[in-house]
């Protein structure tokens, strides 16, 4: 991992430990992760339909965003996406989709039925 990674992922890691409010959190990691790449946002999966959640930068027509799945419990909950990530980004934008998925799951459709966490 390159040193802006690493640090990226510090930062990152204290934003989850810090908590608070689902959005302003996933607000906060895009933030982080916008200084690495021109455009990233989250993706949330509700009933049946992909919806764009938070968003930071210009998503172009050109570099079509790398999606990285966010899971909780082996279900899809929503993606991870970043415009001009390379290979090397993977390693950091494949553990940011993993450590994220708690904040992501406020954002998932339960249907109106309050999420337990059971």
């Amino acid at each position: 991992m390159r040193p802006e990674q690493a640090r990226a992922l510090e930062a990152i890691e204290r934003i989850l430990n810090r908590g608070g409010d689902a959005d302003d959190v996933l607000r906060d990691v895009l933030a982080v992760l916008g200084r690495l790449h021109p455009y990233v946002a989250f993706e949330f999966v509700e009933s049946d339909r992909v919806v764009l959640g938070p968003e930071l930068g210009e998503r172009g027509a050109a570099d079509a965003p790398a999606e990285f799945p966010v899971a909780y419990r082996g279900r899809r909950i929503g993606a991870l996406l970043a415009a001009g990530a390379s290979e090397q980004d993977r390693a950091l934008l494949e553990r940011v989709a993993t450590i994220v998925s708690p904040y992501v799951l406020v954002g998932w459709d339960t249907s109106g039925v309050p999420w337990s966490g059971d």
